[in-house]
């Protein structure tokens, strides 16, 4: 097992994963300045960049493909060496910012076919994390790369709902799968959006943790909609209150 603490972050669509992912990844670089953290992007859709003020350039899909085209043109070269290749490329993808580093793994080839990506991230989310002390992976909506075993080896789970039947159906379901094909330490979950205290009562994610309510943010919106890097965040701002209580204890800050 490695060394590293690797949080992943998963729950259905729609529920604010990304922007407590970017928030995770603030918390962690407030709190550890001098340890070196890693943020994955493994959604297709690319948010956690957006969420994190970051410009991609260049996304481990990206490299995949050129390596591939660069066999179908005829290079000669064996599977082993292009592998090997692909390795040394990742870290021409990583993005190094203020206080931890950034990789998006991109687009999958075509739509609905997500093994191919899949595979090679498991490979990736390996070579990267003994690179790094925290990393922390905002994983795609649903369970597809649970259930595809990409994160093998996590050492935290962190699911996020919305006070809603589905999102708490959804949490459930990845914890059942998860419980069979990933090695993890500590499980927990986050309740986002809450727009109602009263609403605690309706909650039913049996048998996992919740780590914290985290009302509404108005602030959080209003970021999001403008396309703000979540580090500029107030400190007063409740989904950086509740991002650091569920970190707090779940025993990563």
């Amino acid at each position: 097992m490695s060394k590293s603490t690797i949080i992943a972050v998963a729950g259905k669509g729609g529920v604010g994963k990304t922007s407590l992912s970017a928030t995770i990844v603030r918390c962690l670089t407030e709190r550890y300045p001098d340890k070196k953290i890693l943020a994955i992007d493994a959604d297709p859709a690319v948010g956690l960049s957006t969420a994190l003020g970051i410009d991609v350039k260049m996304t481990i899909d990206d490299i995949r493909k050129e390596i591939i085209a660069s066999v179908d043109e005829g290079d000669t070269r064996g599977a082993v060496e292009l592998l090997g290749e692909a390795k040394y490329r990742i870290f021409d993808a990583l993005v190094e910012t203020d206080g931890y580093s950034f990789i998006a793994v991109g687009r999958p080839e075509s739509a609905g076919c997500y093994c191919k990506i899949n595979s090679y991230l498991k490979e990736v989310i390996s070579i990267l994390s003994d690179e790094f002390d925290y990393v922390v992976i905002d994983g795609e909506a649903g369970i597809e790369q649970i259930n595809r075993r990409v994160m093998e080896k996590v050492t935290h789970l962190i699911l996020i709902t919305d006070p809603s039947k589905k999102g708490c159906q959804v949490i459930k379901t990845i914890k059942g799968v998860a419980d069979e094909l990933v090695m993890y330490d500590k499980i927990g979950a986050i309740v986002n959006r809450m727009t109602d205290e009263s609403l605690k009562d309706y909650i039913n994610i049996d048998g996992i943790e919740v780590l914290s309510y985290i009302p509404n943010d108005t602030n959080l919106a209003m970021f999001d909609i403008q396309g703000e890097n979540v580090f500029n965040l107030p400190e007063s701002s409740p989904v950086v209150k509740g991002v650091r209580e569920a970190l707090t204890k779940i025993g990563v800050l």
